[in-house]
């Protein structure tokens, strides 16, 4: 600590920049980088190297070397590298490598260098082969620049939805361009490069000459350029050592430098922290880095051996053979306590805590003058952002217990913040150990977020420290923990050399009931890695039928399918699984499958009913449900156009019937054909729709029609009831208006239904004189009733009185008027009183 500003190095009079080393790498490289095709993930990602790529001459037996590391340098997987000529390497966001090949076929690996997938750039890039590539990254994903043979560039914003963009030509370009890169600006992607000393902007219309704002006229030809990490600032180099910097939009400069150096930088790289006003570029040539910003002055490393540069969102990290250092700018914070005489808030608690230690009273006069100007709230938070930034843990502990001593003498500190950066920096110090490489700083932690850092372990198969982390910072079950469980299953069932039963044993154990856990997902991997068995005794586990189901149907175990969907009850499913079977199996098998699934058969009969109902007669052939296919007939009979057509399947329902022993049903179809036969004879002799009537329908009509005698037969031939006659033909009369045929067959005979029917008709068509005629000849017990509905409250007092119901002498008294109806309500009263004594 006494030494801390040791390797802080000024960059004008505000800010300073440290050099520090992250690992010591371990990775035993014989080549030198620069014989090498390297790429670095940013946010501490992988490292990967094609070695002996540019040897294929010198040694034409020595194949290629596709390896993959950690940041620190441990080994993650290693291939022999057996596809065309590699152009580019470089990371997706998704920490997936990509390799360009020179016929602009862009192949796609995972970190342990599995194959996933390839795309490629386009017929055009094939003829002209692929002079230079970039990979680069904008808020659509991750995407590939391509300059073919032919000084044209293409590009895809979007490698997850590859759309192919070819930009316009720049007139007159006969030769490469000395140096290009890739912008963004207003959410679309251009080019921008160099042509000796011009600079050509192409967007996707059309290509134009721009100037940046206050370039020396003397600055010379384009060498380098460089696009900060969030493509919103640009550097060039010029063959003179000139610099310029400023916005990527070309209207406003920065600062410009004279590096007196003309040879083109190996690498250059913008060194910026967010929100911070210093803006600065690290240029390496072969022994020598350089950092230039807004000052005069510059700083400048030697380099002991090659170097690679990864710009980071707060720096640029360093690799070379033997190390890897993170160049960065010195946070306000960090500059505020730890500066040479700081007299900053944070400063004086630092030092007030370290006295305490001492047990010095020299804690008290530290903390008094802290105090004293009301900035210990202040001095808190400045150590703990400042713990944020440092590398070293024993740094860490040093301001942590610093912040926690000062809180002490805080009223109502909130202890968020405090707590909060002890998590954090726990889980920073756990992924930056050497075993696990991913070197984040806090400013990059916090822009990937702690979902991502977890994807990036799983991704690394890093399984316990995610779980570890899961559980120390108490996310979710759903969100941690049981999301890197499903993760752990999916690449336990890739392992060959356990049998079915293990893994799946293993898995279960391990994962149980978790909350979030699909155990489909994780069979559908199984069957996806050739374990159709293994994920079988996976889908056993799973709870939800509507899970299982599609899955195996996949694998073409529909019978086990169509068993898991009944267990489900859910019908739909069922549907689903039968309408599969019906495609995949010939008619027969199909049949005979469903033969020993009842809920099924019955499922699929419905859907038959509805649509397809040829198949429904097969079905009950098969089962020889006769009495099924008998109301088949019956139903098919009513959807053809011609009687004779329906006739003959009524005949056929006849015969159905019939063998089901169903008589009752055989003959009430053979009347229906014998009415239909009688109704087209009617229809043919008076000319008027009968057909399709029912039996009582064709009865009414004749009544209506006057066909009197018709009527008489078809109730004779068809045996209808008595009473059901009657009914019809008193009904049919009233509403024909021949009510002296209605007297007449009112005399013909007894009537089986009484006669309050023909005054209750007579009223309802409002004829109270012929309802009259009936009412005398009502039973005594309906003909209070009847006199009533014919409006002669005399008579219906006396049938009252006679019949000494007290019910019906209310009845009648509530019709009567006070006004006209006096006598006969004094009559009522009287014999309710005399009933009422008794």
């Amino acid at each position: 600590m006494d030494c801390y500003t040791a390797n802080w190095n000024p960059l004008g009079e505000e800010a300073f920049y440290r050099k520090s080393e992250l690992y010591a790498m371990e990775w035993g490289l014989r080549e030198e980088l620069r014989d090498c095709l390297v790429a670095a993930a940013p946010y501490g990602g992988p490292i990967a190297l094609l070695r002996n790529s540019a040897r294929r001459e010198k040694s034409p037996g020595a194949r290629p070397l596709l390896d993959t590391f950690s940041a620190s340098g441990l080994l993650l997987a290693s291939i022999p590298w057996k596809s065309g000529q590699v152009v580019q390497l470089g990371w997706t966001a998704g920490e997936d490598l990509l390799c360009i090949q020179e016929d602009g076929t862009v192949l796609i690996y995972d970190l342990f260098c599995e194959f996933k997938r390839h795309f490629s750039m386009g017929n055009e890039v094939l003829q002209n082969h692929v002079l230079e590539a970039k990979v680069f990254h904008t808020e659509y994903g991750t995407g590939v620049a391509i300059l073919t043979g032919a000084h044209r560039f293409s590009l895809a914003t979007n490698i997850d939805d590859l759309k192919l963009r070819r930009m316009p030509e720049v007139p007159g370009l006969q030769k490469p361009p000395s140096c290009w890169a890739v912008l963004s600006q207003d959410r679309v992607t251009i080019v921008l490069l160099a042509v000796g000393q011009d600079l050509y902007l192409l967007d996707n219309t059309s290509c134009s000459v721009v100037t940046p704002p206050g370039m020396s006229p003397s600055a010379g030809a384009y060498l380098q350029m460089a696009v900060s990490f969030n493509y919103r600032s640009l550097a060039l180099f010029t063959d003179t050592g000139y610099i310029w910097m400023g916005l990527a939009t070309l209207k406003e400069k920065f600062c410009e430098f004279n590096c007196s150096i003309r040879a083109p930088p190996k690498q250059m790289v913008w060194c910026m922290r967010p929100r911070s006003r210093q803006r600065a570029v690290v240029l390496a040539w072969d022994r020598q880095l350089m950092v230039v910003g807004n000052s005069t002055e510059c700083i400048q490393f030697v380099l002991d051996e090659d170097s690679y540069l990864v710009p980071e969102l707060d720096g640029v990290r360093i690799l070379s053979r033997t190390s890897h250092e993170f160049l960065h700018e010195i946070p306000e914070a960090s500059q505020e306590i730890f500066k040479i005489a700081s007299m900053a808030p944070g400063a004086l608690l630092l030092e007030a805590q370290k006295e305490y230690e001492k047990e010095s009273q020299k804690a008290d006069e530290y903390l008094r003058e802290i105090k004293d100007q009301k900035l210990l709230p202040e001095a808190v938070s400045q150590c703990i952002e400042a713990a944020g930034y440092e590398h070293e843990p024993e740094t860490q502990k040093s301001l942590l217990r610093a912040a926690s001593f000062g809180k002490c003498f805080i009223d109502k500190f909130p202890p968020e913040s405090f707590v909060r950066m002890c998590q954090d920096l726990r889980v920073l110090n756990a992924i930056r150990d050497y075993q696990i490489g991913i070197p984040l700083t806090f400013t990059q932690y916090k822009q990937l977020t702690i979902e991502v850092l977890l994807d990036r372990l799983v991704l690394r198969r890093l399984y316990p420290l995610a779980i570890r982390i899961c559980e120390y910072l108490r996310l979710s079950e759903i969100q941690g923990v049981s999301r890197i469980l499903a993760h752990w299953a999916c690449y336990k069932v890739q392992q060959k050399d356990k049998s079915d039963e293990e893994v799946a044993y293993a898995i279960n154990q391990k994962l149980g009931d978790t909350p979030g856990i699909s155990y489909s997902e994780i069979a559908a991997r199984a069957y996806d890695c050739g374990r159709t068995e293994l994920a079988i005794k996976l889908l056993e586990y799973e709870p939800r039928s509507g899970e299982q189901v599609p899955l195996l149907l996949k694998m073409k175990r529909s019978k086990l399918a169509l068993s898991k969907a009944i267990e489900s009850g859910d019908t739909d499913l069922v549907y689903t699984v039968v309408l599969h079977l019906k495609n995949e199996l010939n008619r027969g098998t199909f049949f005979m499958t469903l033969q020993n699934q009842p809920v099924a058969l019955s499922l699929y009969r419905q859907f038959c009913k509805h649509q397809e109902r040829e198949t429904l007669k097969d079905l009950y052939n098969q089962d020889d449900n006769h009495q099924e296919l008998g109301n088949f007939h019956v139903h098919s009979s009513y959807s053809e156009k011609r009687i004779e057509g329906r006739v003959a399947a009524l005949q056929n329902a006849v015969d159905e019937y019939y063998k089901a022993k169903n008589e009752f049903a055989a003959k009430a179809t053979e009347d229906q054909i014998k009415l239909l036969r009688l109704q087209r004879h009617l229809q043919e002799d008076f000319d008027k729709p009968y057909l399709d009537l029912s039996l009582h329908d064709t009865v009414s009509t004749l009544i209506l029609d006057g066909h009197y005698k018709k009527a008489e037969q078809l109730y004779r031939d068809f045996k209808i009831p008595d009473k059901r006659y009657w009914w019809l033909k008193i009904n049919a009369l009233a509403t024909r208006g021949d009510w002296e045929e209605m007297e007449k067959f009112s005399k013909s005979k007894k009537s089986p239904i009484g006669y309050l029917p023909f005054v209750e008709i007579a009223v309802k068509h409002h004829n109270r004189y012929e309802a009259k005629k009936y009412a005398p000849r009502v039973t005594p017990e309906q003909r209070v009733k009847a006199f009533i509905l014919v409006g002669d409250l005399e008579q219906a007092a006396d049938a009252a009185i006679e019949h000494k119901s007290e019910a019906e002498l209310s009845w009648v008294l509530a019709r009567c008027t006070p006004g006209t109806d006096s006598a006969l309500m004094e009559k009522l009263n009287r014999a309710r009183a005399q009933i009422m004594k008794k």
